[in-house]
């Protein structure tokens, strides 16, 4: 019998952390990805502690993610006035046994890539080729179908296919052809990053201002010798959305000035937005996307994960945490059940419908959602934030958005590996 041998479409952070930990357990993995020369693109992205203990597992070291980005100190939520409305630790001061980075999301997905190419060889990764459809076998097996950048038409059977091919994901649009489209609420973003001086702790992930102009700003580099630091910014307006999304591209450059005078309220003595967002070289604009919930990720030898899977909105900083651990839960499933679908099924038993569920809450602002509390109850100013909304009540916001997001402290932290060192798929 053939050796086992997963496919895996999309060469992203899902995509990569799939091949590792295929490797890891001893199953064979080729990754096709679309573009022909990978380059560090993006801005700045959160890990949450239990994508960084999986990474961890997979050797990939804190001194691997220093290099690029850093331990996030504090998550806070502020008020239009510049004034607290919650505050907390993260990472190893809150009492995980891991730390939550932010980090620069092209440099992180180069590191992965490194490692993969370094690891399986670098065969391992087919470049230039962009993965078109697939047709099951009668023998069980897949095939997967892919054009290269010269029009090149070509066909490799697997066991497994594993759509990793984000938002826009050819295998999903096959496995579900009635799928409604990309659902766009009215939410715009602006992203950049400016080098400046840290606020806070030095490394604290503040929300600011209300669903209808609202700011997340947080470092993704350590200090230089001079104490400034990366900043990634993203910048939020919410509009008319009955229009739907008409603009072209979704990640697209455009003129600060296009857009700063909508924020141009946000000064504090302890931030100056305008500047802030004046002192970057470049901003991108794009909608703030995602798509509706599917029944399920699998179809046979075929499975979905990441934005394939869940496109979110970015508003509770979980979507590659999330990709990661899909990779981590399809690990585990084909130990337990082998290079099969019948691992497919367990796979999307356990995560398709929680995630399902995240999307829709994410859609409510996730944990920004008690910027938009105090939003109703005072329209964003206050002097004692306990007479709006009582701490208890924050907390428990806060706690309930974990426990959904899959880290809460006390639930991850007692948790065993979700694979085993040195676990390997028994040979078939």
């Amino acid at each position: 019998m053939d050796e086992p041998h997963v496919l895996i479409a999309g060469g992203g952070i899902g995509g990569l952390a799939l091949a590792l930990t295929l490797h890891q357990i001893g199953v064979k993995a080729t990754v096709f990805e679309a573009v022909r020369d990978m380059r560090p693109l993006g801005v700045g992205i959160n890990l949450q502690p239990n994508a960084v203990r999986e990474l961890l597992v997979l050797g990939i070291t804190t001194d691997d993610l220093d290099r690029v980005g850093l331990p996030a100190r504090e998550w806070a939520l502020v008020g239009l006035n510049g004034k607290e409305i919650y505050a907390e630790p993260r990472g190893i001061e809150a009492g995980y046994h891991w730390p939550q980075y932010a980090m620069h999301r092209g440099q992180f997905h180069m590191l992965l890539f490194e490692t993969v190419v370094n690891r399986l060889g670098v065969d391992a990764v087919r470049m230039g080729q962009r993965v078109t459809g697939y047709e099951q076998m009668l023998d069980g097996r897949v095939t997967v179908q892919s054009e290269n950048a010269d029009g090149g038409i070509s066909q490799v059977t697997g066991t497994l296919l594993i759509g990793a091919d984000g938002i826009h994901s050819t295998i999903r649009a096959q496995m579900h052809p009635a799928q409604p489209p990309i659902h766009w609420g009215g939410a715009l973003m602006w992203r950049g990053t400016t080098r400046m001086r840290p606020i806070r702790t030095g490394s604290s992930f503040v929300g600011l201002g209300t669903h209808r102009h609202r700011m997340v700003i947080y470092p993704i580099s350590h200090p230089d010798s001079e104490g400034f630091v990366t900043v990634n910014w993203i910048a939020e307006q919410t509009v008319d959305a009955s229009h739907g999304w008409e603009k072209s591209g979704w990640f697209r450059p455009v003129e600060i000035d296009s857009f700063v005078h909508e924020f141009e309220a946000f000064r504090y003595d302890w931030l100056d937005v305008p500047a802030m967002l004046r002192g970057a070289d470049i901003a991108y604009e794009n909608p703030m996307i995602d798509r509706d919930p599917i029944p399920t990720w699998i179809d046979g030898p075929v499975a979905l994960m990441g934005d394939a899977a869940h496109a979110m909105y970015p508003t509770g900083s979980n979507g590659a945490s999330q990709a990661i651990v899909d990779a981590r839960v399809l690990g585990q499933s084909i130990i337990e059940h082998g290079v099969t679908p019948a691992a497919l099924v367990a796979y999307d038993d356990t995560l398709c419908g929680p995630v399902s569920e995240l999307i829709l809450r994410n859609r409510g602002a996730g944990p920004f959602g008690l910027l938009d509390l105090v939003d109703e109850r005072c329209g964003g100013e206050f002097d004692d934030i306990d007479t709006v909304i009582t701490a208890d009540e924050r907390a428990a916001f806060m706690a309930d958005y974990k426990r959904a997001a899959g880290f809460a402290i006390e639930r991850l932290n007692a948790a065993p590996p979700m694979i085993a060192k040195g676990a390997k798929v028994a040979a078939s």
